[in-house]
């Protein structure tokens, strides 16, 4: 509830003109704005792009925001209208490429961690999250993007369904139909292409 309380706080504030706390609400949320990103376009060029018309979007609409919601809940939505915009302008799906650990290196230097763990661990972790990518780019956008918002940025399906406008058995269903196929896929051996 705090959070929410200095969301409140800076948002007031931005919105009274003070560049500061603009920036304070950008960084505090930049970082799961641009991993949700990056698992929905699977490379940091285009991550990059989405984010900066996610902030520039959430910037244009601040003085729409009500807070009927939580404000990540707002923010993830404005993601969603924007990668589906991108997914118009491309004419077809957006599939996760397959994330080489260079790339995955860079979104990890990028924003680096205070809590930095030994050098064996980050290897373990990036191999691991290559991996479930990897399973990600074989579900649908619907499905991935559902299973990002959950697993990832811990969102509940009252939540989702407000960002993609479903109802919250929507929301589990596809979830749990996402699950179902990522489960039979770590199953099945030499499952990714």
């Amino acid at each position: 509830m705090q959070f929410q309380n200095d969301d409140s706080q800076l948002i007031r504030a931005a919105l009274a003109g003070k560049s500061v706390s603009w920036q304070r609400l950008v960084r505090r949320y930049e970082r799961r704005v641009y991993n949700h990103c990056m698992r929905l376009t699977g490379n940091e060029a285009d991550a990059l792009d989405l984010m900066q018309e996610v902030f520039l979007g959430v910037y244009r609409s601040l003085h729409t925001f009500r807070g009927e919601s939580k404000f990540s809940t707002w923010i993830f939505r404005i993601v969603h209208n924007k990668s589906v915009d991108a997914i118009r302008r491309r004419r077809s799906n957006i599939f996760l490429e397959n994330s080489s650990d260079d790339e995955y290196a860079s979104e990890i230097e990028q924003f680096p961690d205070e809590n930095a763990v030994e050098p064996e661990a980050t290897l373990s972790l990036t191999q691991t999250n290559t991996k479930i990518l990897q399973h990600l780019d074989q579900l649908s956008y619907e499905q991935r993007l559902i299973v990002e918002m959950k697993i990832y940025q811990g969102m509940t399906f009252e939540e989702i369904g407000q960002v993609v406008r479903v109802s919250d058995n929507t929301s589990k269903t596809r979830y749990y139909s996402a699950l179902k196929k990522l489960k039979k896929l770590l199953e099945t051996p030499n499952a990714l292409p």
